[in-house]
């Protein structure tokens, strides 16, 4: 495996002396936002990280090595260059074997930090179930990674652009813990409330420290879900609904469809919010680092 991975001097130093290091994806950078923002969002994402007290591993591909940690430059390089795949479970062999470059979604993250020996991830969201799935089988990567990868995932929920009802049932058949952070209303990305509740809330990073190492110390595999909500202050109200059902219509009419559906989306929601939604989403992540650096902190000192 070591042939494949490579470690920044940085983290391997503090996972080798049991210190808090929080991985972090990709895709933001290369398929997220525009440049320059991409850019300046990851480094404050890595700079508030630290201010937690943690270490920050951004992981890429990069040339065919699995990157965990990069550095200014590789972060400089994702923001701007065009040539870079969206790297998910089936594609990092070949990826790998090309000498490719890869940005990797939240299930490659997992697989690449659960590699490195890395607990806590902090994203924006988890995909899930598409709806229509039930015709189209349309179901991200991401939830059957989380059922077999010893790795939590600090998010903001899922997108409501996703059926969230079905993809919390997913969840729970997988036997994925789904905790809501000081919440008991799962979070719907850019609004707080999804209108589905969460069974467990955490009310501290402590508390979510001490459920990640009793569900390890019992062998019990696969990663958690800890949903955090974007700050209030942030939080768009329910009138994206409406953007999302208007950019899902227009979707079905032009024939989008598989992984180009998500983008594409994505795109026409900041259009039609004249770029607020854009904003709630970097807000968003900056709140899931912050909480997620805490959480790596406490979990590093429970291992102590």
């Amino acid at each position: 495996m070591n042939q494949y991975l490579e470690i920044n001097e940085e983290v391997k130093e503090a996972l080798k002396n049991n210190q808090a290091v929080v991985a972090l994806e990709s895709t933001i950078i290369s398929h997220g936002m525009p440049y320059p923002q991409n850019v300046q969002t990851a480094r404050r994402v890595e700079e508030i990280v630290r201010e937690q007290g943690a270490v920050p591993a951004t992981i890429a591909v990069i040339g065919g090595k699995l990157k965990v940690g990069l550095t200014d430059e590789e972060l400089e390089f994702f923001g701007q260059s065009s040539d870079i795949l969206k790297a998910s479970r089936r594609d990092l062999p070949f990826i790998v074997a090309g000498g490719l470059h890869g940005a990797t979604t939240v299930a490659t993250t997992m697989i690449i930090a659960q590699m490195a020996g890395i607990k806590v991830f902090v994203t924006g969201g988890i995909g899930g179930v598409h709806r229509g799935a039930s015709e189209t089988f349309d179901i991200s990567a991401d939830l059957q990674e989380l059922a077999k990868t010893d790795v939590a995932v600090v998010c903001a929920g899922v997108k409501s652009i996703l059926d969230i009802g079905l993809t919390l049932e997913y969840l729970e058949t997988q036997g994925v813990p789904v905790l809501g952070y000081q919440t008991k209303d799962f979070p719907a990305f850019y609004t707080r409330e999804s209108g589905y509740q969460v069974l467990y809330s955490l009310d501290d990073a402590e508390v979510a420290a001490k459920t990640l190492k009793v569900k390890w110390d019992m062998d019990l595999k696969g990663g958690l879900v800890i949903a955090n909500p974007v700050p209030e202050a942030e939080a768009m109200d329910a009138s994206i609904n409406e953007a999302i059902e208007a950019s899902l219509k227009e979707c079905d009419e032009k024939g989008i469809k598989g992984k180009d559906i998500t983008p594409f989306l994505l795109g026409r929601i900041k259009e039609v919010t004249e770029g607020r939604s854009l904003e709630t989403n970097i807000a968003l992540v900056y709140n899931n680092a912050r909480v997620g650096g805490q959480i790596a902190k406490a979990y590093s000192l429970l291992n102590k």
